[in-house]
């Protein structure tokens, strides 16, 4: 079709090399302009001496990962192809660019972020005997041109103790660390994409779920309501609950090259902008006081109220059907309701600040209650409670509720 310009086709260029996409309807349409603009960023006056004035971006980077002999690393996702470097820290058991210690990556940004796999060894697997005073350690060398045109390297070194009885999972789940987690998932998710079906992918997602659950929850056998999650997993399940209904996995209503724009993005940014990607940020106005972080809820909507959602491709501002009412009655022009005006206004200047440094640069859509562009963030809600909630929003889906799911988790985790 004319709409579908081959990015899919040309995905794995992009990811090899590190290079940049952006996926606009026109070439004038200010996601492309601005994000092309944003390209050839330079450090500000108040960077490093050697940084000021020259281009944010570098070029032809390295990246090499040495472990310790008891873990070894599987690969990496993110925008680089492997060098082909064998050692004895690569495991025979690849994923993503693996078989290899070293990548190169083509360009690089300040955002740009790599995931590295890794898993423990056999001979460490068979060694039960637990030894308290044993270290692991990690390091990550990397090169790159900077744009001045000098070489730089640099070195991190880190280490640990390595906790080697299976049995006590309660000093390895204090370390957990679930926004990290998630990210590392859904990245591996999309790159299964590439080979294997989504229904399959959903299943491995759901049993490695019920694994870590079943491992690291506190419970009774076959007692679903005595499951409970440390602090340190407690919102995990949550993060994969929207991974699965994402565009990630989720194809329906999207072009093949709009999903492999998607999947491009995921795989290269930071962790903060990926959760964003996976569990979009929601924020609600109101005359109650300032906003506030609500639930990615149905409930979250009510007619007195604004929202402002941020999924990393769209920032949306959602008025209610009582502030749109207002609003087109024109009472933002009066002078006694300078606090609706200022209402209206608050979200859509937060909107431009979170936009502002962002690559590529979101769409922004102004949308009510009840009109066609709010499916932008009806998509996007877990359907909990089918419009019961006196804000009067109904979202007709096949989907599950959070609710629900997590009631299924519970009971399969439990089961002896």
């Amino acid at each position: 079709s004319l709409d579908q310009i081959g990015l899919l086709e040309m995905k794995s260029c992009v990811d090899l090399t590190g290079g940049l996409v952006v996926l606009a309807d026109s070439f004038g349409q200010s996601v492309f302009k601005e994000s092309l603009r944003r390209v050839f960023a330079r450090h500000a006056d108040d960077a490093l001496p050697n940084d000021v004035g020259h281009l944010t971006m570098a070029f032809a980077g390295t990246l090499e990962c040495i472990t310790s002999r008891d873990y070894k690393v599987r690969g990496a996702i993110g925008p680089c192809s492997s060098l082909k470097k064998k050692s004895p820290s690569v495991s025979d058991n690849p994923l993503g660019q693996g078989g290899t210690y070293a990548w190169r990556m083509g360009g690089l940004t300040p955002d740009s972020t790599i995931a590295l796999y890794f898993e423990v060894t056999q001979q460490e697997k068979k060694d039960a005997s637990p030894n308290p005073n044993k270290r692991r350690h990690l390091q990550l060398i990397t090169q790159y041109q900077h744009s001045s045109g000098r070489f730089r390297m640099r070195v991190t070194t880190v280490g640990g103790g390595w906790q080697s009885d299976p049995s006590n999972v309660q000093c390895i789940g204090r370390s957990f660390d679930q926004e990290c987690a998630a990210v590392l998932m859904a990245r591996a998710a999309v790159h299964r994409t590439d080979t294997e079906e989504t229904t399959d992918i959903l299943r491995w997602l759901d049993r490695s779920l019920i694994r870590l659950c079943a491992k690291f929850a506190d419970y009774r056998k076959d007692d679903p309501t005595s499951f409970q999650l440390s602090p340190e997993f407690s919102i995990y399940p949550q993060f994969m609950f929207h991974l699965r209904r994402s565009h990630f996995l989720q194809v329906f209503n999207s072009s093949p090259d709009e999903s492999a724009y998607r999947r491009m993005i995921l795989v290269r940014e930071n962790t903060t902008n990926s959760l964003v990607m996976i569990q979009p940020a929601l924020l609600s106005y109101s005359f109650h006081g300032p906003p506030e972080p609500v639930l990615l809820d149905v409930s979250s909507i009510q007619p007195n109220t604004i929202l402002l959602l941020d999924t990393f491709f769209n920032v949306v501002v959602f008025h209610g059907e009582t502030i749109s009412s207002w609003r087109e009655q024109r009472y933002q022009d009066q002078p006694d309701h300078e606090n609706f005006k200022n209402l209206l206004q608050a979200p859509k200047d937060d909107a431009q600040i979170t936009m502002e440094n962002r690559f590529p640069v979101p769409r922004y859509i102004v949308c009510d209650q009840h009109k066609s562009q709010s499916r932008f963030l009806l998509a996007v809600l877990n359907p909990s409670s089918g419009g019961s909630n006196g804000g009067n929003q109904q979202i007709f889906t096949d989907d599950v509720s959070l609710k629900v799911f997590m009631e299924h988790l519970m009971k399969l985790a439990v089961q002896s």
